[in-house]
């Protein structure tokens, strides 16, 4: 269900996520807020970096842990425009950020609620509150339309 208007964060995911496409990348973006102000925002570049970690949630963390100048991001909050892979649910328990907030569920590639479910495992020592379907339709137009045109 979409919210309108949008919270600002998801907005400006689903602008990275624009700014993916532009560049041939998989429509992704994701935010980190600590306080209510943006600390990192990102895109998915795995294509252009020729790095397959270089998705929205990694590069997004990687920022904010340099601005914040450490590991942790206690106090932090995702916002993204899919469902986390099992690669990005591990760095966002092992980042410890407080909240995910995701527009759209991936059933092939997710692995909050789909596939690995990271965050129901007992091994995973950190869980974030989880919110979704904030901004899903666009979300889920953008990657329909980016992928029906490269079919």
């Amino acid at each position: 269900m979409t919210q309108w208007p949008l919270p600002l964060p998801m907005q400006r995911a689903l602008s990275a996520a624009r700014s993916a496409a532009a560049a041939g990348e998989v429509p992704i973006g994701a935010v980190i807020v600590k306080d209510g102000v943006v600390i990192a925002e990102a895109h998915n570049t795995p294509r252009t970096d020729h790095d397959p970690t270089a998705h929205a949630e990694m590069r997004a963390i990687r920022a904010a842990a340099k601005t914040l100048a450490d590991e942790r991001l206690t106090g932090c909050e995702l916002w993204v425009t899919l469902e986390p892979c099992a690669m990005c649910a591990g760095a966002i328990a092992h980042a410890r950020i407080a909240r995910l907030y995701y527009a759209a569920s991936d059933p092939k590639g997710g692995a909050v609620e789909h596939g690995a479910r990271v965050f129901d495992q007992p091994q995973t020592l950190h869980r974030p509150e989880i919110y979704t379907g904030i901004g899903e339709a666009e979300a889920a137009a953008m990657l329909r339309a980016f992928f029906r045109e490269r079919r």
